[in-house]
């Protein structure tokens, strides 16, 4: 086997490793219920309200815990500190996704492609009100300790984005598919951060630009491994537009 193809072949291999995560396809019988207790809900649903005035930081979290009526001590619930806050704000994003997916369908021509898009989108402008704080977010997600929940995170969103588009992929396309989404998504997540474009506009077209030259190599590249590798490489771009050494 030549050396270009042994690399492929890993490539292609580092990419289904990240985007597994403890199961193969998204079912209809996932539980997307997030994993929080009634404390630990209303308590970060009410801090996430100080994020815009006080950031992802522990005086958005302290303040928070007082809004919702518990004491000071109910700190303790989050031995994670304020990457729960972050992290809550990406899980309930993300989970709103399926409440929002009538709304895309009706705008959206039908096409998968025009659904990933539609979702996508809807995902990034839920960042609007937090988006001059996002950059602190994406520190607090790149430090070691929370990459690995982080890329865990990202391919939750781009596996739903996926299964509400409608994608019935059951080959390695499935994972292709979602290793490329996890790139743009994050590519362009960061590019949000630096836009000042009315309704973030440029935001919109550089989305458009990343999935369309997606959608022309996926065309274009005959042989899925290589595809795979593309997309491999295209999450170390992920990694390192979240400030991730790779």
């Amino acid at each position: 086997m030549s050396r270009p193809r042994s690399l492929t072949k890993i490539r292609c291999a580092t990419a289904r490793r990240i985007l597994r995560l403890n199961q193969n396809y998204h079912s209809y019988e996932h539980d997307s219920s997030p994993s929080y207790n009634p404390e630990e809900d209303v308590i970060l649903a009410a801090a996430i309200k100080h994020v815009p005035a006080h950031g992802f930081t522990s005086t958005a979290l302290s303040s928070g815990i007082r809004d919702a009526g518990y004491p000071d001590v109910s700190a303790n619930l989050f031995p994670e500190g304020v990457f729960s806050l972050v992290k809550y704000h990406l899980v309930t994003e993300r989970l709103a996704l399926s409440r929002n997916a009538p709304g895309a369908a009706s705008t959206a021509s039908g096409s998968v492609l025009d659904m990933v898009r539609h979702l996508t989108l809807q995902r990034l402008h839920a960042n609007k009100p937090i988006i001059h704080r996002w950059q602190e977010a994406l520190a607090i997600l790149a430090m070691p300790k929370h990459l690995a929940p982080s890329l865990r995170e990202l391919a939750l969103l781009s596996d739903e984005i996926h299964f509400l588009a409608g994608d019935k992929s059951v080959d390695t396309s499935w994972y292709t598919k979602r290793a490329g989404l996890s790139a743009i998504y994050a590519s362009t997540e960061l590019f949000m951060t630096q836009d000042k474009s009315p309704n973030f506009k440029e935001t919109d077209d550089f989305l458009d630009r990343k999935l369309e030259a997606a959608h022309r190599l996926r065309r274009t590249v005959a042989d899925a491994g290589q595809w795979a590798g593309v997309q491999a490489m295209g999450i170390v771009s992920a990694l390192r537009s979240k400030g991730v050494r790779v």
